[in-house]
């Protein structure tokens, strides 16, 4: 199929507005970054790269209808321990460009082993992915747990449970590019984030203001609906893997997902983080990077004793 030069953009002058958006959102970045391209066959990824190259890799998945700009907040003290590799996801928001259609999930994890291969082809990595980015990580573990070191899923999608009734009635509303819905939708969802004070209150709006510019201005097709790792399937979840989630979370509850996990996947280190929604990131920052930060550790800390 022929697709425009413009793809995944909805014009020309869309595609320019987003650019001249990224540079200006690029200047928060709070380290010194490098942006890199990479070609495999399932397309073009875009990749913003921190911290030292010699330090072990921690690759960043964002949310849906998110970037790796996403991270800005969250970036410095895990570029002081980790070489970050924040991806644009491929058929989302972002600089990735796909060659073929994504239709399953299958197509999305081959999409990034062919990433890890060309970026770190000769040691294990750590993934760390939020929302839709978490649910990847969680599939690409299942798949292909030799390449991890270790994963961490925040608040991811499905995986766990399915997602709520009211989360999927509110979905809809994603799609609408301007007006009150959509602003309602999200103030919904990061509500706790919305009663945290002026500081947190700017991070949503700016949140809200960036899914608008998304909706507007890219033409992305519907992506593989996140499912849930069945009962027979966790066992076998061999990645050493931390699961965080806002205790007022609004795609499943906290406590059920911490049950099921408890009951099917004793071996995951699950924990809820209090105070926070599904905007754990921006209410929570410090607590949620000190607990990744404290887990990561720990594994390299067992990794070098097994050693």
């Amino acid at each position: 199929m022929t697709r425009p030069t413009f793809y995944p953009f909805r014009s020309e002058r869309a595609k320019a507005e987003y650019e001249a958006f990224s540079l200006e959102r690029a200047k928060a970045w709070p380290l010194p970054s490098e942006t890199m391209l990479i070609e495999t066959p399932s397309g073009q990824t875009f990749v913003r790269a921190s911290g030292r190259s010699t330090d072990p890799p921690l690759v960043l998945l964002p949310g849906g209808r998110s970037s790796s700009l996403m991270w800005i907040h969250n970036l410095a003290p895990l570029a002081a321990h980790y070489r970050i590799y924040a991806l644009d996801t491929l058929g989302d928001v972002g600089f990735s460009v796909n060659r073929s259609e994504i239709t399953k999930p299958e197509d999305l994890v081959n999409w990034l082993d062919e990433v890890f291969t060309a970026l770190v082809p000769n040691e294990p990595l750590s993934l760390m992915g939020i929302s839709y980015g978490g649910w990847l990580a969680g599939q690409y573990a299942l798949r292909f747990p030799a390449r991890l070191r270790n994963v961490v899923l925040l608040a991811p999608a499905g995986t766990v449970l399915p997602v709520s009734f009211p989360f999927l009635l509110r979905m809809g509303l994603l799609s609408v590019p301007v007006g009150q819905p959509l602003r309602r939708t999200l103030r919904w969802l990061f509500r706790d984030g919305v009663r945290s004070g002026a500081a947190c209150r700017a991070l949503v709006e700016e949140a809200i203001a960036d899914v608008q510019l998304a909706v507007r201005l890219f033409d992305l097709p519907r992506p593989p609906w996140p499912t849930v790792i069945d009962d027979k399937a966790w066992p076998g979840f061999q990645a050493p893997c931390l699961f965080l989630v806002g205790e007022n979370e609004k795609i499943y509850s906290a406590k059920a997902a911490l049950r099921r996990l408890k009951r099917v996947a004793p071996q995951v280190k699950a924990e809820i983080i209090p105070g926070a929604g599904h905007d754990l990131t921006m209410v929570q920052a410090d607590l949620v990077v000190r607990k990744v930060l404290a887990f990561l550790s720990e594994q390299a800390g067992e990794v070098a004793t097994a050693a």
